[in-house]
């Protein structure tokens, strides 16, 4: 354990290669890494954590590679986690963050790392939250979460993010969508792209008044902006500065209101959900996997000798009795 250890200090000194190997030990789930993260729980809690959420095809890549341009502008330093489809061979990110923002890879004051979605509903994986630990204890000033992108269900992120930004773009059914419980009322801040394309004008009636209809917490007034193609690199990236002023005024519309600390609270609920989920009933599934009782127990269930209700109840009360 004095290995994980060694790994959390590094870790704290912002050292890169560590963090990596500290991420990658978390999706991989090796045994004793929960050790480097109760060493560096404590340094957290720093980063302004923005989320950049949407359909497939709705351009948050490349809205988060200006994003993470525009902050470096302003002299921030930047974490990406960059969640993207599982890989069917390898388990890993079918995308990589090389691929996505190379401008920004030798850039020490910005960390990009990609994570595999690895089956997890809601468009993040299950390691986004500690990985955000990760790079918050790093000394990252922003960490940009960007979702893998699975549509009207994808909001997990609610639970990870202080600032929830929504893309969206013309002629995908957002006008419909708009109208929809779901992604959509989860935005702190809608971003229409690509809104040179026709439609632009029809969507962005139908968000803004969505938004004037909508009850916001403590009373945000929703901003709905629109950005053109990034074929105008000039516009392109004024558009997106524009929106890293949104951003930064929503963050301090919440610590101002004192709205930061429910979101704290709701994102501390959320990661203290999956340590119990690891620490509870992993090693319980772990176990009957070993023993092969897991695929007895399918068996009969497949047979409809039993039911899953009753398979549940039997063991838990089955280790419920060994504690």
């Amino acid at each position: 354990m004095s290995g994980m250890k060694e790994l959390s200090q590094k870790v704290l000194t912002g050292d890169v290669r560590s963090a990596s190997r500290l991420i990658r030990n978390l999706e991989d789930q090796i045994p004793g890494t929960q050790v480097a993260m109760q060493q560096i729980f404590t340094k957290t809690g720093n980063a302004h954590v923005i989320g950049i959420t949407g359909a497939p095809g709705a351009g948050k890549s490349t809205l988060t590679d200006e994003l993470v341009f525009s902050y470096r502008q302003r002299n921030k330093t930047v974490g990406v986690l960059a969640v993207d489809p599982t890989s069917p061979f390898t388990g890993g990110a079918l995308l990589g963050d090389r691929i996505r923002m190379l401008r920004h890879a030798e850039d020490k004051g910005v960390f990009l790392r990609s994570l595999a979605t690895r089956g997890s509903m809601g468009g993040i994986s299950k390691a986004v939250g500690e990985a955000i630990h990760v790079m918050d204890a790093m000394g990252k000033d922003s960490i940009i979460v960007e979702t893998v992108g699975v549509g009207q269900q994808e909001v997990e992120i609610i639970n990870h993010a202080h600032t929830v930004i929504v893309v969206l773009v013309p002629g995908m059914g957002d006008e419909i969508q708009a109208l929809k419980a779901g992604l959509m009322e989860i935005a702190d801040i809608f971003i229409i792209n690509k809104a040179d394309r026709d439609g632009a004008g029809n969507l962005y009636k139908e968000v803004t008044n969505m938004v004037h209809m909508s009850v916001t917490e403590g009373g945000w007034e929703i901003p709905v902006l629109l950005v053109e193609s990034v074929q105008e690199p000039k516009k392109f990236a004024e558009s997106v500065s524009v929106i890293g002023d949104k951003i930064e005024d929503h963050y301090r519309y919440l610590v101002d209101n004192n709205l930061l600390s429910e979101r704290l609270r709701r994102k501390t609920a959320a990661e203290f959900n999956e340590a119990l989920w690891g620490a509870i009933l992993q090693p319980v599934l772990n176990d009957l996997d070993a023993g092969g009782e897991m695929e007895k127990m399918v068996n009969k269930l497949l047979k409809k000798e039993t039911d899953p209700y009753t398979l549940a109840a039997e063991v838990a009360v089955r280790y419920k009795n060994k504690a």
